[in-house]
Protein backbone atom coordinates (compact mmCIF):
# COMPACT_ATOMS: atom_id res chain seq x y z
CA UNK A 1 0.00 0.00 0.00
CA UNK A 2 0.96 3.50 -0.85
CA UNK A 3 1.24 6.19 1.75
CA UNK A 4 0.76 9.46 0.69
CA UNK A 5 2.17 12.43 2.85
CA UNK A 6 0.68 15.37 2.85
CA UNK A 7 3.44 17.96 4.38
CA UNK A 8 1.91 20.32 7.39
CA UNK A 9 0.81 23.84 6.58
CA UNK A 10 3.64 26.87 6.90
CA UNK A 11 3.64 28.52 10.85
CA UNK A 12 1.86 31.02 10.99
CA UNK A 13 3.68 34.37 11.37
CA UNK A 14 4.23 35.14 14.88
CA UNK A 15 4.19 39.28 15.94
CA UNK A 16 7.10 40.04 17.93
CA UNK A 17 6.79 42.16 21.19
CA UNK A 18 7.85 45.73 21.07
CA UNK A 19 11.07 45.60 22.77
CA UNK A 20 12.45 48.33 24.57
CA UNK A 21 15.87 49.08 23.59
CA UNK A 22 18.43 48.99 26.56
CA UNK A 23 18.70 52.09 28.78
CA UNK A 24 15.17 52.77 27.14
CA UNK A 25 14.22 55.25 24.48
CA UNK A 26 15.26 58.24 26.79
CA UNK A 27 18.08 57.55 29.40
CA UNK A 28 17.71 60.53 31.52
CA UNK A 29 13.68 59.58 31.16
CA UNK A 30 14.64 55.96 32.87
CA UNK A 31 16.72 56.99 35.60
CA UNK A 32 14.21 59.82 36.34
CA UNK A 33 11.52 56.80 36.71
CA UNK A 34 14.17 54.91 39.14
CA UNK A 35 15.00 58.09 41.11
CA UNK A 36 10.61 58.61 41.32
CA UNK A 37 11.34 62.42 40.43
CA UNK A 38 9.00 64.93 39.99
CA UNK A 39 8.85 67.68 37.55
CA UNK A 40 9.15 68.30 33.88
CA UNK A 41 11.46 67.09 30.74
CA UNK A 42 12.06 68.97 28.16
CA UNK A 43 13.06 67.72 24.48
CA UNK A 44 12.94 68.67 21.11
CA UNK A 45 9.83 67.29 20.38
CA UNK A 46 8.01 68.95 23.88
CA UNK A 47 7.60 68.03 27.36
CA UNK A 48 6.73 65.39 30.47
CA UNK A 49 5.42 65.95 33.33
CA UNK A 50 6.42 63.17 35.87
CA UNK A 51 5.33 62.88 39.84
CA UNK A 52 6.96 59.96 41.75
CA UNK A 53 8.60 58.69 38.59
CA UNK A 54 5.20 58.30 36.71
CA UNK A 55 4.68 60.39 33.66
CA UNK A 56 1.36 62.29 34.63
CA UNK A 57 0.83 64.25 31.23
CA UNK A 58 2.80 64.92 27.94
CA UNK A 59 2.36 67.90 25.83
CA UNK A 60 4.16 68.63 21.63
CA UNK A 61 3.59 71.52 19.72
CA UNK A 62 2.90 68.14 16.95
CA UNK A 63 -0.03 67.35 19.06
CA UNK A 64 -3.49 69.01 20.13
CA UNK A 65 -3.67 69.53 23.84
CA UNK A 66 -6.48 67.61 26.20
CA UNK A 67 -8.24 70.96 26.23
CA UNK A 68 -8.98 70.83 22.54
CA UNK A 69 -9.45 67.15 22.29
CA UNK A 70 -12.14 67.44 24.98
CA UNK A 71 -14.23 70.55 23.64
CA UNK A 72 -14.00 69.20 19.81
CA UNK A 73 -15.82 66.09 21.31
CA UNK A 74 -18.19 68.13 22.77
CA UNK A 75 -17.44 66.93 26.62
CA UNK A 76 -16.49 70.44 27.75
CA UNK A 77 -17.53 73.96 27.20
CA UNK A 78 -14.46 76.49 26.38
CA UNK A 79 -16.26 78.25 29.16
CA UNK A 80 -16.04 75.93 31.46
CA UNK A 81 -12.45 74.26 30.73
CA UNK A 82 -11.48 78.16 31.41
CA UNK A 83 -13.30 78.30 34.86
CA UNK A 84 -11.44 75.04 36.05
CA UNK A 85 -7.90 76.45 35.39
CA UNK A 86 -8.70 79.97 36.42
CA UNK A 87 -10.16 78.28 39.64
CA UNK A 88 -7.92 74.98 40.45
CA UNK A 89 -4.95 75.81 38.16
CA UNK A 90 -3.27 77.02 41.07
CA UNK A 91 -3.93 74.17 43.37
CA UNK A 92 -2.70 72.02 40.70
CA UNK A 93 -6.45 70.09 40.90
CA UNK A 94 -7.87 71.05 37.38
CA UNK A 95 -8.60 67.42 36.75
CA UNK A 96 -10.55 66.86 40.03
CA UNK A 97 -11.82 70.27 39.99
CA UNK A 98 -13.93 68.73 36.30
CA UNK A 99 -14.85 65.88 37.81
CA UNK A 100 -16.27 67.46 40.80
CA UNK A 101 -18.35 70.18 39.08
CA UNK A 102 -19.86 67.64 37.06
CA UNK A 103 -18.54 69.03 33.57
CA UNK A 104 -16.93 65.61 32.74
CA UNK A 105 -16.95 62.04 34.61
CA UNK A 106 -14.04 60.46 35.92
CA UNK A 107 -14.10 57.59 33.38
CA UNK A 108 -14.31 59.92 30.42
CA UNK A 109 -11.44 62.55 31.90
CA UNK A 110 -9.15 59.50 32.14
CA UNK A 111 -9.80 58.38 28.73
CA UNK A 112 -9.02 61.76 26.78
CA UNK A 113 -6.15 62.13 29.41
CA UNK A 114 -4.41 58.59 27.90
CA UNK A 115 -5.07 59.15 24.42
CA UNK A 116 -3.66 63.54 25.09
CA UNK A 117 -0.34 61.79 26.51
CA UNK A 118 0.36 59.07 24.55
CA UNK A 119 -0.39 61.31 21.57
CA UNK A 120 2.07 64.04 22.57
CA UNK A 121 4.48 61.48 24.24
CA UNK A 122 5.20 59.46 20.54
CA UNK A 123 6.75 63.17 19.72
CA UNK A 124 8.37 64.11 22.37
CA UNK A 125 10.14 60.45 22.34
CA UNK A 126 11.08 61.15 18.87
CA UNK A 127 14.69 60.61 17.83
CA UNK A 128 16.99 63.73 18.54
CA UNK A 129 20.48 65.04 18.88
CA UNK A 130 19.59 67.60 21.36
CA UNK A 131 20.67 67.18 25.26
CA UNK A 132 17.15 67.22 27.20
CA UNK A 133 16.55 68.61 30.52
CA UNK A 134 14.70 68.33 33.40
CA UNK A 135 13.54 70.91 36.13
CA UNK A 136 12.70 69.02 39.19
CA UNK A 137 9.38 69.82 41.59
CA UNK A 138 7.04 71.35 39.15
CA UNK A 139 4.10 69.72 39.63
CA UNK A 140 1.64 70.14 36.20
CA UNK A 141 -1.72 72.28 37.10
CA UNK A 142 -3.89 68.92 35.53
CA UNK A 143 -2.91 67.58 38.88
CA UNK A 144 -3.55 63.90 39.16
CA UNK A 145 -5.48 61.50 36.62
CA UNK A 146 -4.31 58.29 35.75
CA UNK A 147 -0.12 58.19 36.04
CA UNK A 148 1.26 56.10 33.63
CA UNK A 149 4.81 53.86 33.98
CA UNK A 150 7.13 55.39 32.34
CA UNK A 151 8.34 51.58 30.68
CA UNK A 152 4.44 52.05 29.11
CA UNK A 153 4.91 55.37 27.56
CA UNK A 154 8.09 53.82 25.88
CA UNK A 155 6.62 50.56 24.89
CA UNK A 156 3.48 52.28 23.19
CA UNK A 157 5.48 54.72 21.36
CA UNK A 158 7.66 51.99 20.21
CA UNK A 159 4.23 50.41 19.47
CA UNK A 160 3.40 53.17 17.10
CA UNK A 161 6.31 53.72 15.16
CA UNK A 162 6.20 50.25 14.20
CA UNK A 163 2.76 50.36 13.11
CA UNK A 164 3.30 53.44 10.77
CA UNK A 165 6.51 51.49 9.17
CA UNK A 166 4.02 49.32 8.50
CA UNK A 167 1.60 51.03 7.26
CA UNK A 168 3.97 52.87 5.07
CA UNK A 169 7.99 53.24 5.55
CA UNK A 170 8.69 56.48 4.40
CA UNK A 171 8.28 59.06 7.10
CA UNK A 172 8.70 62.35 4.99
CA UNK A 173 4.91 63.14 4.92
CA UNK A 174 4.82 63.27 8.83
CA UNK A 175 6.02 66.71 8.97
CA UNK A 176 5.95 68.55 5.31
CA UNK A 177 3.83 70.44 3.74
CA UNK A 178 0.68 67.61 2.12
CA UNK A 179 0.62 67.78 -1.69
CA UNK A 180 -2.32 65.85 -3.60
CA UNK A 181 -0.11 63.26 -6.06
CA UNK A 182 -3.48 63.39 -8.94
CA UNK A 183 -3.69 59.92 -8.87
CA UNK A 184 -7.65 58.74 -8.41
CA UNK A 185 -8.70 58.08 -4.89
CA UNK A 186 -10.81 55.16 -5.57
CA UNK A 187 -12.64 52.90 -3.23
CA UNK A 188 -8.92 52.95 -0.73
CA UNK A 189 -10.12 56.30 0.91
CA UNK A 190 -11.77 56.03 4.06
CA UNK A 191 -14.57 58.49 4.92
CA UNK A 192 -12.30 59.65 7.45
CA UNK A 193 -9.16 59.46 5.22
CA UNK A 194 -11.39 61.88 3.35
CA UNK A 195 -11.56 64.35 5.72
CA UNK A 196 -7.59 64.69 6.07
CA UNK A 197 -7.66 64.48 1.87
CA UNK A 198 -9.75 67.44 1.64
CA UNK A 199 -7.17 69.84 4.06
CA UNK A 200 -4.65 68.93 1.93
CA UNK A 201 -3.34 71.76 0.03
CA UNK A 202 0.28 71.95 -0.44
CA UNK A 203 0.40 74.08 2.66
CA UNK A 204 -1.27 72.08 5.95
CA UNK A 205 1.35 69.83 7.37
CA UNK A 206 -0.12 66.45 9.44
CA UNK A 207 -0.07 68.55 12.89
CA UNK A 208 -1.56 71.52 11.12
CA UNK A 209 -5.24 69.15 9.84
CA UNK A 210 -5.06 67.15 13.03
CA UNK A 211 -5.66 70.57 14.86
CA UNK A 212 -8.33 71.55 12.34
CA UNK A 213 -10.18 68.23 12.86
CA UNK A 214 -9.38 68.16 16.31
CA UNK A 215 -8.20 64.52 16.70
CA UNK A 216 -5.16 63.07 18.06
CA UNK A 217 -1.54 63.83 15.87
CA UNK A 218 -0.83 60.49 15.25
CA UNK A 219 -4.13 59.48 14.27
CA UNK A 220 -3.78 61.84 11.56
CA UNK A 221 -0.07 60.81 10.89
CA UNK A 222 -1.52 57.14 10.24
CA UNK A 223 -4.66 58.33 7.66
CA UNK A 224 -1.41 60.63 5.52
CA UNK A 225 0.59 57.46 5.84
CA UNK A 226 -2.31 55.20 4.05
CA UNK A 227 -2.95 57.58 1.83
CA UNK A 228 0.50 58.11 0.74
CA UNK A 229 0.85 54.13 0.70
CA UNK A 230 -2.42 54.29 -1.54
CA UNK A 231 -0.28 57.05 -4.04
CA UNK A 232 -2.86 59.99 -2.82
CA UNK A 233 -0.51 62.26 -1.30
CA UNK A 234 2.88 62.81 -0.68
CA UNK A 235 5.30 65.58 1.01
CA UNK A 236 6.18 68.54 -0.37
CA UNK A 237 9.75 69.99 0.27
CA UNK A 238 11.44 73.28 -1.12
CA UNK A 239 14.21 72.45 -4.01
CA UNK A 240 17.55 74.39 -3.39
CA UNK A 241 17.82 77.68 -4.32
CA UNK A 242 20.65 77.13 -7.55
CA UNK A 243 24.01 78.86 -6.91
CA UNK A 244 23.03 81.90 -9.54
CA UNK A 245 20.25 82.94 -7.11
CA UNK A 246 21.21 82.60 -3.93
CA UNK A 247 21.12 86.17 -2.28
CA UNK A 248 19.57 87.76 -4.91
CA UNK A 249 16.11 87.72 -4.07
CA UNK A 250 14.86 85.10 -6.37
CA UNK A 251 12.04 82.62 -4.68
CA UNK A 252 12.45 78.99 -5.11
CA UNK A 253 9.91 77.38 -5.84
CA UNK A 254 8.58 74.18 -4.09
CA UNK A 255 8.67 70.62 -5.64
CA UNK A 256 6.85 67.17 -4.89
CA UNK A 257 8.73 64.56 -2.95
CA UNK A 258 8.33 61.46 -5.20
CA UNK A 259 6.66 58.77 -3.64
CA UNK A 260 8.66 56.07 -1.84
CA UNK A 261 9.31 53.44 -4.68
CA UNK A 262 10.03 50.47 -3.29
CA UNK A 263 8.83 47.74 -5.45
CA UNK A 264 8.22 45.45 -2.66
CA UNK A 265 6.23 47.49 -0.34
CA UNK A 266 4.39 48.61 -3.21
CA UNK A 267 3.40 44.79 -4.44
CA UNK A 268 2.02 44.02 -0.69
CA UNK A 269 0.39 47.73 -0.44
CA UNK A 270 -1.67 46.73 -3.63
CA UNK A 271 -2.35 43.23 -2.49
CA UNK A 272 -3.68 44.55 0.66
CA UNK A 273 -5.91 47.20 -0.94
CA UNK A 274 -7.15 43.83 -3.08
CA UNK A 275 -7.77 42.12 -0.14
CA UNK A 276 -10.18 44.61 1.47
CA UNK A 277 -11.99 45.10 -1.84
CA UNK A 278 -13.03 41.67 -1.87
Amino acid sequence: MTTVRTPPPPPLPVRQRTEIPSGGLSPMLSRLAAERATGVLMRDGGMLHLADGHVVYAESPATPGLDALLMARGAIAEDGWREAVANAGGRRLVGRFLVDSGRIGQGALELCHLGALYDAAYFVLGPSTAPARFRYGDAHWLGPVRPVHVAAVERETLRRRDLLDRIWPDPAADEAPLVRTGLAEGPRVSPRQGEVLDRVDGVRTATDISRELGRPAFHTLVDVRRLAAAGVVSARVPVAAPPDAVGVGVPVPAAELPPFTDPHVTLLKRLRDALEAL
